[in-house]
């Protein structure tokens, strides 16, 4: 039985994409899987779930000292596979690789771009250095590695442009059956999610100030400062907020609903009017039986039209927002029918299971192992502290560019570079790109 082993120094330990996707499916198909991640160690369907101690401190200390203790553990487990799920593990995906082990990079988010358009905390002169940095870190070691896994096109086309084995596994939801379908008769709106300016909550509210009789259920943990923001509308009045909410009573909240919304800001991402697949956000919606009411991203409008199942807007437009949620609050039929068109889409096309066959056929490449004379470069290239490195292996290297020793030996240096670079994906109070 293969041993596999995922990683993160960032995610929680039943975060959605990485537990309850990934590492279920895995353990369902035969392979023996451990988790290594923040917190307590238990056993959870199938998955050994193995804790670490979380740094205190700021984003640096948990960048340095808690993606080095997931690593720690992780090589403890001697497992045959690495899948690292945070940019902060590069560093230790490459050491894994060193060892001979098969090493997979899941790439949730763009972290390059992201570096450049979202961190405005960074300086600009250094943002940009961080930026190269990264970039050129990131590259290096991907092509070292045995696979990697993105979320969404552009971050393929990124990664593939260097990694030849790069494929996509999309954040499409597990389809759930409904019990019953919302209310399509109500005048209310709803959302579970993020409570952030990446949702554009703003200008619903401001948009359902001006419809009679609306009412709109917010789900979600909020951010301090945006909330008070949002209370101070004079729309707030009919806002339900329910702050964070067990799951089960999500699906409850949003079937008192008629229409649902997923209107994410023109940036960070959801890059140059593309979108991403690797927000969930649409597809909750449409699992949960709403008509979708949604940013008019080219990837989310090929799926709105494809099913009929929402209207696409402009996010920044309040007139657009109002002129979409009166068109489905009045007429309760024409939101009954792309409700439904919408779940059906889940349930044939847009959802987990199509993606678990794509992870598994990643996982049988594995079976593989790398050639003998791979290994040996990768062992030539350590440094080696004094030690013989033998001829045969030194031979295995000489074809290859001279830069390959340029980047060992400048491992520690690009390592702080990374890590400048990866601290922000550690704060996951933000809620602007949740997967």
């Amino acid at each position: 039985m293969m041993k596999v082993c995922h990683m993160t120094s960032a995610h929680g330990q039943e975060d959605v994409r990485i537990f309850h996707k990934e590492c279920r499916s895995l353990a369902q198909a035969g392979y023996e899987v451990y988790f290594v991640s923040p917190g307590e160690t238990y056993d959870k369907d199938g998955v050994h779930i193995a804790g670490v101690e979380k740094a205190s401190g700021g984003r640096l200390a948990r960048a340095l000292y808690t993606a080095r203790n997931v690593y720690l553990k992780a090589l403890e487990l001697d497992a045959d596979v690495y899948h690292f799920h945070d940019p902060e593990l590069l560093p230790y995906g490459l050491m894994l690789k060193r060892k001979g082990k098969a090493v997979i990079f899941d790439s949730h988010e763009h972290t390059a771009e992201q570096i450049l358009e979202e961190k405005t905390w960074i300086p600009k002169p250094i943002r940009r250095i961080a930026y190269h940095s990264f970039c050129w870190y990131q590259k290096a070691v991907c092509k070292r590695i045995d696979y990697v896994i993105t979320v969404t096109p552009h971050v393929y086309d990124y990664f593939h442009a260097f990694q030849p084995h790069t494929t996509i596994v999309t954040n499409y939801p597990i389809y759930r059956p409904l019990d019953h379908f919302p209310d399509y008769s109500s005048k209310t709106v709803g959302f579970a999610g993020g409570v952030s300016a990446f949702w554009s909550h703003h200008n619903i509210i401001a948009a359902l100030e001006k419809i009679d009789g609306a009412r709109y259920i917010l789900c979600g943990p909020g951010e301090e400062q945006y909330l008070a923001t949002l209370k101070a509308l004079p729309g707030w009045s009919k806002v339900d907020f329910r702050g964070l909410i067990p799951h089960g009573e999500v699906s409850a909240a949003m079937a008192q609903c008629s229409v649902g919304v997923a209107l994410s800001a023109y940036r960070g991402c959801v890059v140059k009017g593309q979108g991403t697949l690797g927000n969930t956000k649409i597809f909750e919606q449409m699992m949960a039986g709403l008509p979708v009411v949604c940013t008019d991203f080219l990837l989310w409008k090929q799926i709105i039209d494809e099913y009929q199942c929402g209207i696409c807007i402009d996010p920044d437009s309040i007139d657009d927002i109002v002129s979409a949620l009166t068109t489905l609050m009045n007429d309760p039929k024409m939101a009954e029918t792309m409700g439904k068109n919408g779940h059906r889409a889940i349930k044939e096309k847009y959802n987990w299971d199509t993606q678990k066959d794509i992870l598994l056929d990643v996982y049988n490449t594995m079976h593989n192992p790398p050639p003998q004379a791979y290994l040996l470069c990768l062992a030539a290239l350590r440094p080696h502290r004094g030690r013989h490195i033998p001829g045969t292996a030194v031979s295995a290297c000489a074809k290859g560019p001279v830069q390959e020793v340029v980047f060992v030996s400048l491992c520690p240096l690009l390592h702080s570079a990374v890590l400048i670079a990866a601290i922000w994906q550690l704060d996951h109070t933000d809620a602007r790109c949740p997967l």
